[in-house]
């Protein structure tokens, strides 16, 4: 996804929600009406949102899962989660990294011998740091192009990861690496391949293994080229109502795949930002920020925006029929995991300017700063 859309948004937000004082139920309440109008008013067929201040928690939503049948959103239904999958992934380089068998200083040379090839790229000089917090200048493929089966007849078409890889590096680098800041969906398909290295194991085992099982998200798989969403999920759309919810994700694999819902969003990202996952030297990796042109800052699989009440940290996913934003405050008192069921992919990919019907930062201003 363009991270100048997510910019946008919230940009959009900072001017369109009030701050003052509230008691906890008066906020609880501002958060879901908040959530009812990104449908009544805001264009989303379904919202659905988990807000958590200090131990007690409240979750929305509104409108319908399916525009077909009308079957009402609920709380419960599973979603494609796109870039909060990265927060998965940095999360298990990061502990492989306090385990001793990687160094985030090491290179994807070291690592990925020969995969990093085209013109003017460097592997020898990339770190997998840097991969980590978009900084290695490593391309995006063309998206128009990736994007052509899906959108012409063919939503169960499979990408390899090597494929996506190859094509991102036709382009060469925007800086030298650690020159300068570009949000990198193909860094976190070569960390991917970093993990399955590593540790001689499928990445989709590591990340159940390390993350899924121990925290008990039940209700989060890891779908590498199935198109289907099963057992409750909603569906997502584009902004002229098409259903995108079948759409294999094998393009985005290790860079915005996994498939989760709000509680188990925000039980994963909780653990993460509380310490619980990570060694402390990786916690601070975690958190080592890295300025960005677009008003926020990434750290290593985490991202921050500056709000009017102060800065938040968390993730946003943007794929084909949803956008989410997972954020808490920075003290943890406050967090939001928010999905709205529209993301128009293919005018994301034609950088055209609206891929969402409103922008969803309101009810986050509500949950965070209200």
């Amino acid at each position: 996804m363009s991270r100048g859309i997510v910019v946008g948004l919230v940009l959009t937000a900072l001017g369109a929600a009030g701050i003052g004082p509230a008691s906890a139920t008066r906020r609880a309440d501002e958060v879901g009406t908040a959530v009812t109008k990104l449908v009544t008013e805001g264009g989303f067929p379904g919202a659905v949102a988990y807000y958590r201040e200090d131990g007690r928690v409240r979750r929305y939503a509104a409108g319908v899962a399916d525009t077909a049948t009308g079957e009402p959103a609920r709380a419960e239904q599973r979603f494609r989660i796109a870039s909060n999958t990265k927060a998965f992934v940095a999360t298990v380089v990061l502990q492989l990294a306090g385990e001793g068998r990687l160094s985030l200083d090491d290179s994807v040379e070291r690592w990925l011998p020969g995969v990093v090839r085209g013109p003017g790229y460097e592997a020898s000089r990339i770190t997998l740091r840097q991969l980590l917090n978009h900084t290695g200048g490593v391309h995006d493929p063309d998206q128009v192009s990736l994007l052509y089966p899906y959108f012409h007849g063919h939503r169960d078409f499979v990408y390899t990861p090597d494929e996506v890889i190859r094509r991102s590096l036709l382009t060469p680098p925007s800086f030298a690496p650690g020159a300068g800041v570009s949000y990198s969906n193909t860094g976190y398909l070569l960390l991917g391949k970093v993990i399955e290295r590593a540790t001689g194991h499928d990445v989709v085992r590591e990340i159940r293994h390390r993350l899924l099982v121990p925290l008990r998200l039940r209700d989060t798989s890891f779908p590498t080229t199935s198109p289907h969403l099963t057992g409750p999920h909603l569906h997502g759309y584009d902004l002229r109502g098409a259903d995108l919810t079948t759409f294999s994700p094998s393009y985005d694999w290790t860079a915005g795949a996994i498939v989760s819902t709000v509680d188990d969003l925000a039980t994963f990202h909780r653990a993460l930002l509380d310490g619980r996952l990570l060694r402390p030297a990786e916690q601070a990796s975690l958190r080592q920020l890295v300025p960005n042109d677009e008003g926020g800052a990434y750290g290593a699989g985490v991202e921050t925006f500056d709000l009017p009440c102060g800065r938040v940290w968390g993730n946003t996913g943007a794929g084909p029929g949803f956008y989410s934003v997972s954020m808490s405050s920075a003290d943890g008192r406050r967090q939001l995991v928010l999905v709205a069921t529209v993301y128009d992919l293919a005018a994301d990919a034609a950088h055209e300017p609206k891929v969402v019907p409103s922008s969803p930062f309101p009810a986050v201003n509500a949950a965070l700063c209200g």
